[in-house]
């Protein structure tokens, strides 16, 4: 394989890992000033800013190997909703509050399991940045699991929400773990993870949490599906509408 065919290969990897955090960090955005009190207005916020900090990190690099003259900004702002290559999980919208941890809870204990995995990448830069997001992907982890314990062994009303929450947003967890020959050659190469092998990890965590805050593991099957190769909810089309019609309409706006 020559250098391009693998510089074009890392970098729809990184795009895929760059929307996710792109996208949940516009969620988690979209939530500011909803939250329940003030505290947590600012924790959500710090979240979003988490997420968008290392997504740019990540599509500066993608930028960089895929060698075709864009910058961050564009692969950002100026792709189309079929060109995004997030997980479904992260672009499911907000709902109340139980329905925004139930999918960061989701989302955070994967992309622990999935930075600690990467950290050890034999591409330094990779490496590196998914270092710095595995101490941030902690923080994360700690702050929505607590909502969830907290929710879920609370009130009656409290716990039913937590519930529906959870059963929602089920459907959407099996597809991060899903892994395609793209990212089975970039493992082989010690560059990327096997994804597939960090499911066991991640429902460890997922069943500790859910029996702490006594609610039910959903037993629904189905798993949605199609967002890493660009067919999405009906929901990220309208997302994206509303984040990047700034720099559409006035071209050559910088971060």
């Amino acid at each position: 394989m020559n250098k391009t065919a693998i510089d074009i290969e890392l970098a729809t990897y990184l795009l895929r890992l760059a929307d996710d955090n792109m996208v949940i960090g516009q969620r988690l955005g979209e939530y500011l000033t909803r939250a329940p009190e003030l505290e947590e207005d600012l924790a959500v916020g710090n979240l979003a800013l988490d997420h968008i900090g290392v997504a740019q990190h990540l599509y500066e690099y993608a930028a960089e190997a895929e060698g075709k003259g864009r910058s961050a900004d564009d692969l950002a702002m100026l792709r189309s909703e079929r060109e995004y290559s997030n997980c479904l999980l992260v672009e499911q919208p907000n709902g109340d509050f139980a329905n925004v941890m139930a999918r960061q809870f989701f989302f955070d204990a994967y992309q622990l399991v999935l930075w600690g995995a990467l950290a050890a990448s034999h591409n330094p830069r990779l490496g590196g940045i998914a270092s710095q997001a595995e101490k941030e992907a902690r923080y994360h982890l700690r702050h929505s699991s607590g909502w969830v314990i907290k929710l879920g062994d609370g009130t009656a009303e409290s716990h039913q929400r937590m519930q529906q929450g959870i059963d929602a947003l089920w459907r959407f967890t099996a597809e991060p773990f899903e892994i395609d020959e793209l990212e089975a050659e970039l493992a082989m190469d010690c560059v990327a993870t096997d994804a597939s092998a960090l499911r066991d990890d991640w429902e460890t965590t997922v069943d500790r949490v859910l029996g702490e805050a006594t609610l039910r593991r959903p037993e629904d099957p189905y798993q949605a599906s199609g967002g890493r190769s660009g067919i999405h909810t009906e929901h990220l089309g309208h997302m994206l509408a509303e984040m990047q019609w700034m720099q559409r309409s006035y071209p050559g706006l910088e971060w």
